[in-house]
């Protein structure tokens, strides 16, 4: 409250009709001058006034700032007051949200010369007496506190309340309960690492988390907390040894070492909530309406089953079961998802009073009341409404906590004065993510404490209590543009189901998880336009970690992804990697050929085998393929799960057949060399024909010299007679548990296809000749080291199965 008081004002109240002012002169001058003059209350004594003694005597101090820009003359403040009690909540209201020109006692003022001039600032202190205003019965009575200048021109103004209560008293005290939360909005994506550092400035000195465990530690009321599971799963992540802070889109994170001020603030919490009631709200607190109406209550459910974190921290179990749905508010399919999760059994509701019709009684209508749901009807304890948005508002601005703690008192001492011979029951529950001033919160429950018309009162004796009957109103349409859309959660969705695909290949024990990352994904704490923005970085930062993971998971095959059959048949070399550091899988590989027409897949004895890989071990297959035809033909490669799910995205490799096989080429090669026999003999013949010739020998002239046909005779039944057999198939399947990989470029010709060990050369070996080769790999073709799955080299990230 340092500029607009106005626009203070409203934030401090219910939106109700505001009190119509009276006129002024120049209101359009006011209006202006009023947006650059800070009023600020700073202490309004006593909280209760009396007809006699010391607390007779009330007293408003408070600053007055020029920031106008300009000289002013004759700023003035003044006291306003009334003898008129308030007669309504709803009057309380519209007081709050008006100006104190419709106060018409003036008993004090004071003129401030050292805020005439620009950016001058004045202190004030303005006294009265209840018997000066005229207070004689129980009630509220609104004082104001305004600014003029010299003309009498209203710069500022403020209204507030002073509780007055006689020395004789005849009402019933209004028995008050608090709900303590300690929920707080999400830190991390992936478990391992945190998106921001806030928590540890919430935990330090003067922090916010800080401040809420103080104030209830240093009190003697009763208070119940709402613990959320996931800030104590943060908080014991920061304070057990290093952590990782890296914020969504960067680089690189940061390494930070065990946080003391974390094992501190755990240590203030286990000591101040020793001996107070507390229940937890789902892991991360979920947002249950949204997940119940996008058809996602197993999330619900997985989050109630991960609850059990805080009480492995705080080191006892929850004593309350509730179930406190997001703004109090819910539908009734939430409600009985609620209560068959939450397990209530004899726990209750914490619901608003917004979520009921107004009492038509006329006054406020005890805590204790009954809501219907599948399971039977369940005890609710309905916090106030008004009261929530009165202590949760700002009180961090200058003057802001003095105008709640005054409305506080005054709102509780009208629910009493409503029906002063009926005791009644109240709750307060602040807002989940409550960030009071640091004397604020300790003041509410010292007030709860010591007015005369409250009695501290634990929450699970008003839970207890005879429940009254109350309208509920169900839950309102305009309440569906806060929850977490549909879009934002069927991502959220799809990762889960990608995350659920990989952690089935993980053996136990299972180190890494992602059911709690998904679960925060999916707060409360995400609602409002300004954290949705911050809830899809946090969600692609998930999503990216997953997909690094799932890379570490892979099929390594040739670099090109494309294989060579010098014939119709021959292996294709893949291997299965795990570089999980600290993880254990089971896979299975399915090689599957796009037409089966053109390609088959040769039988092993291992294909269904169940392959188990430790943290950084590889696992070479060699595939037996058979083609038909020459030509390309595709196959696609993957991994199963051991339940056969289907994990990461596939890798197709093209297999090219040239069709010249051994058979072929040895029936090539007997042609030839039956050709070169039949033309040496023939050259032979004639060498020797001419050489009878040119001596005279074996001719007369008359005939030919020899009788014998002169075709070459033909070649022996030997090598070139007999029949080539198709090659046998390679060995069906070969294994080692070693790091070796299939090598070359994959060429592949049947049996002679690879080493004789069945294994390619290791990983990383120089190429050498085409003699170190081996059978199958062009000579100079090193063995690819780098991972081709999804055809990225190695070091790149490979996105499995997941693409948002």
């Amino acid at each position: 409250m340092t500029a607009l008081l106005s626009c203070v004002m409203v934030g401090m109240a219910p939106a109700v009709p505001a009190l119509p002012a009276e006129p002024e002169p120049d209101r359009g001058g006011q209006s202006r001058a009023r947006a650059q003059i800070a009023l600020a209350l700073g202490r309004v004594s006593p909280k209760t006034a009396t007809s006699s003694g010391r607390n007779s005597k009330i007293t408003v101090q408070g600053t007055v700032e020029n920031r106008s820009g300009h000289q002013l003359q004759g700023v003035t403040v003044r006291l306003r007051t009334s003898a008129q009690r308030m007669s309504s909540r709803s009057q309380l209201a519209q007081y709050a949200s008006g100006q104190p020109s419709s106060l018409t006692g003036l008993p004090a003022q004071a003129q401030l010369p050292a805020a005439n001039g620009t950016g001058g600032r004045a202190t004030f202190s303005l006294s009265t007496t209840t018997a000066a205003i005229g207070l004689r019965t129980f009630g509220v009575y609104p004082i104001g506190v305004e600014v003029v200048n010299q003309y009498g021109q209203v710069l500022a103004g403020v209204n507030t309340f002073i509780t007055f209560v006689p020395n004789q008293r005849s009402f019933k005290p209004l028995s008050v309960a608090w709900v303590w939360p300690l929920i707080d909005r999400q830190h991390r994506a992936a478990d391992d690492t945190f998106i921001d550092d806030q928590l540890a400035a919430d935990m330090a000195p003067g922090g916010r988390l800080s401040g809420l465990v103080d104030a209830a530690a240093t009190t003697n009321t009763p208070v119940t907390w709402s613990i959320d599971p996931a800030l104590m799963d943060d908080v014991h992540t920061m304070a057990s040894g290093p952590y990782t802070v890296k914020a969504p889109r960067a680089a690189k994170g940061t390494r930070k070492p065990k946080s003391a001020a974390a094992a501190t603030w755990l240590n203030s919490l286990r000591s101040a909530s020793k001996n107070d009631p507390y229940f937890t709200v789902p892991y991360a607190d979920p947002d249950a309406v949204a997940l119940v109406r996008n058809k996602m209550s197993n999330h619900l459910a997985i989050a109630y089953a991960n609850s059990s974190v805080a009480s492995q921290v705080i080191g006892r179990q929850p004593t309350v079961q509730m179930a406190w749905p997001p703004s109090g508010m819910a539908g009734q399919s939430t409600l009985n998802e609620l209560a068959k999760l939450g397990r209530l059994g004899n726990g209750a509701f914490l619901m608003s009073s917004a979520a009921f019709t107004d009492p038509a009684q006329g006054y406020t209508p005890s805590a204790a009341t009954r809501l219907a749901t599948e399971e039977g009807p369940k005890r609710t304890v309905v916090y106030d409404e008004t009261l929530n948005k009165i202590v949760s508002a700002d009180t961090r601005s200058p003057g802001t906590a003095v105008l709640a703690e005054q409305r506080f008192l005054a709102e509780t001492a009208m629910i009493t004065a409503e029906a002063p011979d009926l005791a009644r029951s109240l709750v307060i529950a602040p807002d989940r993510r409550w960030n009071p001033a640091p004397a604020f919160a300790k003041n509410l429950l010292a007030y709860t404490s010591g007015a005369s018309w409250m009695r501290k009162t634990p929450l699970d004796k008003i839970t207890g209590a005879t429940p009254q009957d109350r309208v509920y109103r169900g839950y309102p349409d305009a309440m569906e543009a806060y929850e977490l859309d549909s879009l934002y959660l069927d991502q959220v969705a799809d990762i889960s189901r990608t995350a659920a695909r990989f952690t089935s290949v993980m053996v136990e024990p299972v180190t890494m998880t992602y059911r709690r990352a998904v679960l925060r994904m999916e707060s409360t704490a995400w609602r409002g336009r300004t954290r949705y923005k911050r809830a899809v970085l946090a969600r692609q930062e998930l999503r990216e970690r997953l997909q690094d993971d799932m890379g570490q998971v892979r099929i390594i095959t040739t670099e090109n992804q494309r294989v060579s059959l010098a014939g119709s048949s021959g292996r294709i070399p893949i291997t299965v990697v795990n570089d999980l550091p600290d993880q254990t899988i089971e896979v299975r590989l399915e090689v599957v050929p796009e037409n089966t027409a053109r390609l088959q897949i040769g039988q092993t004895e291992d294909q269904d085998e169940v392959i188990r890989l430790g943290p950084g071990q590889k696992l070479p297959r060699w595939i037996p393929v058979r083609a038909a035809g020459n030509g390309n033909a595709r196959v696609n490669v993957r991994l199963k799960s051991a339940d056969d799910r289907a994990f990461g995205e596939k890798v197709t490799i093209t297999v090219r057949t040239t069709g010249y096989g051994r058979l072929a080429l040895l029936i090539t090669g007997g042609g030839l060399a039956v050709l070169f026999v039949g033309v040496g003999v023939r050259a032979t013949r004639a060498r020797r024909r001419r050489k009878a010739e040119a001596a005279g020998e074996g001719s007369t002239g008359v005939g030919p010299a020899a009788t014998g046909s002169t075709a070459p005779a033909p070649p022996s039944a030997g090598a070139g007679a007999a029949e080539f057999a198709e090659p046998a198939m390679a060995p069906e399947s070969v294994r080692s548990q070693g790091s070796a990989e299939p090598a070359g470029d994959g060429t592949a010709t049947g049996p002679a296809a690879g080493p004789a060990s069945g294994l390619g050369p290791e990983p990383g070996d120089d190429a050498g000749t085409a003699a170190d080769a081996g059978p199958g790999t062009d000579a100079g073709s090193g063995p690819r080291t780098e991972p081709a799955a999804g055809g990225r080299p190695a070091g790149g990230r490979q996105r499995g199965g997941d693409q948002g």
